[in-house]
């Protein structure tokens, strides 16, 4: 196997990895030789993961819970070291979509529910990621925040402002443990048709096609993206041969970014 996509004998650790990204991510460093610790807090649709990724030949260790619970966080980490004597790989990807409205209807519980999960439940990963990592003196990290993380997000301001820090979160370790052989990057993707962007929140008539012609309308290439087409990039950004990127929030967008 070339070495770019090598992840022979690595542990690689997913949060939210019962859809969407996170498993599609596990099948594919399953089938690049990697070892999984897995989370979300979808009992049944990890389970399909677990069995999935073990079909694929991968160890697969699994724990369900709630990431903004920084309890899991650590137990995520600590099963990881535990099973496989370390942790390579991190994914903060879990995360949840908001109800829509506009900033001058913003509610405490909306906001403080996409603090917790998509910016506490990154933190409280991070935490303890990096303790093991840098310990190690080796490791990649990757945070899944949004083209919300890098402008404005009107009628979504609770999802943005948990996104941006995100970004904001990334820079900071990338700072901090950079000198210990720990790089961490955030990826930033456009809409993309997962089960967060094909629900009823985002999509209250149940019309997916109509609705994603109107989220790509303002994009270059007029529609949204595929899962596969941001893992792919999700693979590359974590490979062990992609040692000397870091601190960077890249945006895979269709050509959004360009305008």
């Amino acid at each position: 196997m070339d070495n770019l996509l090598d992840f022979t004998n690595k542990t690689a650790l997913i949060t939210g990895a019962a859809s969407g990204f996170g498993k599609s991510l596990a099948q594919e460093l399953a089938k690049r030789g990697a070892n999984l610790v897995l989370a979300d807090f979808n009992d049944a649709g990890l389970s399909q993961t677990v069995s999935e990724t073990e079909a694929l030949g991968a160890n697969v260790v699994a724990l369900v819970g709630d990431i903004a619970d920084e309890k899991h966080a650590e137990q995520l980490v600590a099963s990881a070291v535990e099973t496989f004597g370390r942790l390579d790989i991190a994914v903060n990807n879990a995360g949840i979509a908001p109800a829509l409205g506009p900033l001058t209807q913003i509610d405490a519980d909306t906001l403080g529910r996409q603090l917790d999960v998509n910016t506490k439940g990154v933190a409280y990963g991070l935490k303890y990621q990096l303790r093991v990592m840098s310990s190690q003196k080796d490791g990649a990290i990757l945070n899944v925040s949004s083209m919300a993380g890098l402008g404005g997000t009107p009628m979504g301001s609770s999802y943005g402002a948990a996104k941006h820090a995100v970004i904001g979160l990334t820079k900071t370790a990338a700072v901090e443990c950079g000198s210990m052989n720990v790089r961490v990057n955030a990826i930033c993707p456009f809409f993309t048709s997962t089960p967060m962007v094909d629900n009823p929140v985002m999509n209250p008539n149940n019309n997916i096609e109509e609705v994603n012609k109107n989220l790509a309308r303002g994009c270059p290439m007029k529609r949204i993206a595929r899962v596969e087409e941001i893992v792919n990039v999700m693979v590359m950004m974590l490979s062990p041969a992609n040692s000397y990127m870091n601190g960077i929030a890249v945006p895979i967008d269709g050509g959004m970014s360009a305008m």
